[in-house]
């Protein structure tokens, strides 16, 4: 996404002006396909890059627009985060080497990217979901401050009308509410584009869904998120969530899609269903200024560029988006692919999008009608197993009931990805290459999401060291293991020690505190305070409303002091916790520095500070043990010089 000339105020005159406009330009594609102009007789693919930017702790760099001055080539732009930046690659005609040369132009970008950004003292990663980043880097002071990007902001939060909830159970649970749009930043992807031909997009687009679970299971890369143990490809069930602006309550009595999704059916004929639906069924969020009539322009025989339709397709993303573009004056047709994660490496990239253009090529031949062998709603179950197993999840495929991904893949899906790209016309070398790098990760059974989790699951069992710094060491190690170039199966696991200086991973307090809770609620009895600090060997229970809120703190002082009371009284009676809770409690956020913390500590002579967020709720706990785990680690690494 890049900068877009936008009125001064996204009023409703604005807005229904704007939707005047779209009509138009839906009217003038309709032409065009009735006047059979769409550009048929080339077939080109193409590429977008996303990309995370990390400073030297590996966090997120919030420096793009430094590092885009500093890049200065017009195929690189924004993103919504000020910590992403996008590459676009020039397109290529199908056949020949045009594997070959879209990787080649990936690395002499990203090569260029990587030495502006070392000017800067910065780096770049290729991945679904950065491990390092928190809840804390989602400001709006984060995001890029572009005037599309804030006015895209408002207009999801006054569609939505209320905040954003995430919920996502994979083996952990997220749990999460957030004020605006920037979880989407948390993404990044390596979005393909494929041209087809008026006739064909129909029938293309429908593989394209069907063919898009197998594709993503043998190529997740995002299992991590704020922590937590999630989907093998947490980017769908984040994307989906992050930018829906459905009303929370009140949808269980009418059907509904999120702004992502999977879309709801097969496409009959043309890619002006899809287009229509999306108009229908989606608010116009940002209005443009648009100077052009696009029958006007057809009357005289040009090409219309469509800037209305095009900026609305842009704030709907289905995982399969239908583009219109021109190319050489000419009119064409894409489908873009979106479902793709960034990284692990770039080889790995330019594999599957070796599988998924093979596979559109092949399936297409082998089943020339996929929805007369299988139903939609079977192609959109398939993609949310793959989202959430990987390379273990089992498909419904035409003639199989239940196949497992992988014996799919490499017993049909793969031979038919090769007979696909030898009809394209691609040099079979190139072919065997980048296929031969997705049979061996399936086979090896190592996506870069099983590599994560395998090296995350070493280090655990080693050392069951500080889980940030553990964050830390997978970003350090697939920063390297990207510069070396090789693919994700031939990579070695991550190791602790590669998370560099253990100085640096405890600055903040969100790296320290401890975040699996326990808590009671004013109304519980003490006893049950009691036994949760006698069962967690803990001093302090916090203490939460319904909403988790922190209204207060049980210490062990207090709960003695009580025992004493009653004991001295002689009449023990049934206690709420409201009665003995401390209420005025010092408090710290989670991107508060850790000598902050320790100093306050000291100051308020207390061991804990409770950790709340900006509307008071508890998300942590930050204790003297803490502490000292901490003391001990840097007392190692210290005696180790």
């Amino acid at each position: 996404m890049g900068e877009t000339k936008l009125p001064d105020a996204q009023s409703t005159e604005a807005l229904q002006l704007f939707s005047r406009h779209v009509l138009a330009d839906l009217r003038a594609l309709d032409r065009i396909l009735e006047e059979r102009r769409i550009e048929s007789d080339v077939g080109r693919i193409g590429a977008e890059q996303e990309l995370f930017l990390v400073d030297t702790d590996f966090r997120p760099a919030p420096r793009n627009l430094e590092l885009l001055e500093a890049i200065d080539d017009p195929h690189f732009t924004t993103e919504l985060g000020r910590f992403n930046i996008e590459f676009n690659l020039d397109p290529v005609r199908l056949g020949d080497d045009c594997l070959r040369s879209m990787e080649r132009q990936v690395n002499e970008l990203l090569g260029k990217a990587r030495d502006a950004a070392a000017g800067l003292g910065i780096d770049l990663l290729l991945i679904g979901i950065l491990p390092t980043v928190r809840v804390s880097d989602l400001t709006l002071t984060n995001m890029t401050p572009i005037a599309r990007y804030r006015a895209l902001n408002e207009a999801m939060n006054r569609v939505r009308g209320t905040h954003y909830r995430l919920r996502i159970k994979g083996r952990d649970e997220l749990i999460l509410e957030h004020d605006n749009v920037m979880l989407e930043a948390c993404n990044t992807s390596f979005q393909l584009h494929f041209q087809v031909a008026q006739d064909e997009f129909a029938r293309r687009y429908n593989i394209a869904q069907a063919v898009a679970a197998p594709g993503l299971a043998c190529a997740t890369n995002s299992p991590l998120l704020f922590g937590r143990q999630l989907w093998r490809e947490t980017r769908i069930a984040l994307f989906q969530q992050s930018v829906d602006t459905r009303p929370p309550t009140g949808g269980e009595l009418r059907e509904s899609l999120p702004r992502v999704s999977f879309g709801r059916q097969w496409v009959r004929q043309s890619a002006l269903e899809i287009f229509r639906e999306d108009l229908a069924r989606f608010r116009i969020l940002l209005a443009t200024e648009v100077d052009e009539d696009p029958i006007a322009v057809l009357d005289a025989g040009g090409t219309p560029r469509l800037d209305a339709l095009r900026m609305h397709n842009g704030t709907v993303y289905r995982w399969n988006r239908p583009c219109y573009g021109i190319s050489d004056g000419k009119p064409h047709l894409r489908i873009e692919n979106r479902v793709l994660p960034a990284g692990p490496s770039a080889r790995d990239q330019m594999a599957n999008a070796a599988l998924w253009f093979g596979m559109m090529e092949g399936v297409a031949h082998e089943y020339p009608d996929i929805t007369r062998v299988m139903s939609f709603g079977t192609a959109r179950e398939n993609f949310v197993w793959a989202a959430r197993l990987g390379l273990g999840a089992t498909f419904a495929w035409p003639g199989r009931d239940k196949v497992a991904a992988a014996d799919l893949l490499l017993e049909e899906l793969l031979p038919l990805a090769r007979s696909g790209l030898h009809s394209l016309g691609i040099d079979a070398a190139d072919s065997d290459l980048y296929l031969g790098v997705v049979e061996e990760r399936i086979r090896s059974r190592r996506t870069g999401s099983q590599w994560l989790l395998d090296s995350l699951a070493a280090m655990r069992d080693n050392d069951g060291g500080v889980r940030g710094e553990q964050l830390v060491a997978l970003t350090a190690a697939t920063i390297a293991r990207q510069r070396e170039g090789g693919a994700v199966h031939t990579w070695a696991l991550a190791s602790e020690d590669e998370a560099g200086s253990p100085a640096k991973l405890f600055q903040r307090v969100e790296q320290l505190m401890t975040t699996d809770l326990f808590t009671v609620s004013e109304d519980e009895l003490v006893d049950m305070a009691a036994h949760v600090m006698d069962w967690r060997h803990v001093r302090h229970v916090p203490v939460e409303d319904g909403g988790h809120r922190l209204v207060g703190l049980v210490t062990h002082r207090a709960l003695l002091r009580l025992l004493v009371d009653q004991l001295s009284s002689g009449r023990p009676r049934p206690t709420p916790v409201r009665e003995i809770m401390q209420r005025e409690v010092i408090t710290v956020r989670p991107e508060a520095s850790s000598r902050d913390a320790l100093q306050l500590m000291r100051d308020h002579r207390i061991s804990v500070l409770p950790v709340v967020d900006r509307d008071g709720r508890l998300v942590g706990i930050l204790s003297e043990r803490d502490f000292m785990g901490v003391a001990g680690r840097l007392l190692d690494a210290f005696l180790d010089r």
